[in-house]
């Protein structure tokens, strides 16, 4: 779905470091407690009672990214916007570390925590049933508990958060998979690289991209990093290596386009390959630039802060009306709202056009997308 001006936010942006204001056993989510003041001052004890009534929204990351940027830039403006405040509560930005136990550990805590009064969650595990129990553990204290990013298996444990807002992983898939069809008419063999295969993100896109690139085009294999760019480097290397037939580099997570251009320069051998990539990490839109990807899929993390806000104050609140209207403003199934797709290629020479995407998929030169980040502040999305 387009973005027109009336759904933006405003601009007015200050760029603060959540994490720095809140310090607990060395995971920086907890608010110190304001300071006592003398019971003669009333301003003071105003003050401080304000602060103990305020609750917390959790927005729990799956690892630590660029990606993440813009999603925590978005929820900042997001609690600007749908005044969070002035309801009574902050939202907290989390960077797990890209561990399911990490964000298991998180979640017990949580519980444990009486101003904790909602959790926004990107699932690393979707098949996970310990960290599913803990999601539901939350929802029995009467915490709001969603997904954003990345969703559970939705079959087994679908009665562990209420909603998921983020991509159509399928989708996305699918239009990449256009993406080399179209950039490869001939077909040929490629490898998905990405963070982990059992993430329902990264299950859904590659099976998205092997139905839209079509039979023409064979997959060799799927080596996973697990967030770790070293190995993501170290991947593209032995796939280079393993597989002499390969023409196709698909980046499935962020970080994997950049690692992919990493090997391929020290190689020198652009020219034998078709890169393309989901994301826009920021280095991926410089090496566009350069002309060292050839098309890039990209979600957009900033709506997913911004509108994951305004989603859990709607519950918190119980404004019914207004999940309402976020309904109409993302559509999706059931409990599923999904925020737009764009397709990102380079300002000239490259043979993808906007009608060979559906019409609710944005289609961009690579100039008019570093506009739509400037305008948000971004440098990635």
């Amino acid at each position: 779905m387009p973005f027109s001006k009336s759904r933006r936010p405003n601009r007015r942006r200050w760029y603060v470091v959540v994490l720095s204001a809140f310090v607990f056993a060395g995971c920086g989510e907890v608010p110190q407690p304001a300071a006592k003041t003398d019971s003669s001052d009333q301003k003071g004890k105003s003050a401080n009672a304000k602060a103990a009534e305020t609750r917390r929204i959790m927005f729990v990351t799956n690892g630590d990214a660029p990606f993440w940027d813009a999603c925590q830039a978005g929820m900042q403006d997001g609690a600007k916007k749908f005044s969070l405040k002035d309801a009574g509560y902050q939202a907290v930005f989390v960077r797990n570390d890209a561990t399911v136990r990490g964000q298991i550990d998180k979640l017990r805590q949580y519980g444990t925590q009486s101003d904790v009064a909602a959790v926004a969650i990107s699932v690393i595990s979707p098949k996970n049933a310990a960290l599913a129990d803990e999601m539901k553990k939350l929802m029995a204290k009467g915490i709001k508990v969603i997904t954003i990013d990345s969703d559970l298996d939705r079959k087994l444990f679908g009665d562990a958060r209420t909603y998921y807002i983020g991509t159509d992983n399928t989708k996305g898939g699918r239009m990449l998979g256009l993406c080399v069809k179209h950039l490869r008419p001939a077909g040929g063999d490629y490898v998905t690289f990405v963070g982990y295969n059992g993430a329902q993100n990264a299950m859904e896109r590659i099976s998205g991209f092997a139905a839209g690139a079509g039979p023409k085009f064979t997959t060799k294999d799927s080596p996973e990093d697990r967030i770790e760019y070293r190995k993501a480097v170290e991947n593209t290397r032995t796939a280079l290596t393993s597989h002499p037939s390969l023409n196709t580099l698909v980046g499935i997570y962020a970080y994997n386009g950049p690692a992919i251009v990493d090997v391929i320069r020290e190689q020198g051998t652009r020219s034998k390959y078709t890169i393309v990539t989901f994301d826009a990490d920021p280095r991926s839109v410089k090496l566009m630039g350069d002309g060292m990807i050839d098309a890039m899929v990209v979600q957009d993390p900033y709506h997913m802060g911004y509108y994951g806000v305004r989603m859990l104050k709607a519950m918190l609140t119980g404004d019914d009306a207004d999940l309402a209207k976020l309904r109409k403003e993302l559509p999706g199934e059931k409990d599923v709202f999904d925020t737009p797709l764009k397709v990102i290629v380079p300002d000239k020479g490259s043979p993808l056009k906007k009608e060979q995407f559906p019409k609710d998929v944005e289609f961009h030169t690579l100039g008019a997308f570093r506009k739509w980040l400037e305008e948000y502040g971004l440098t990635g999305s």
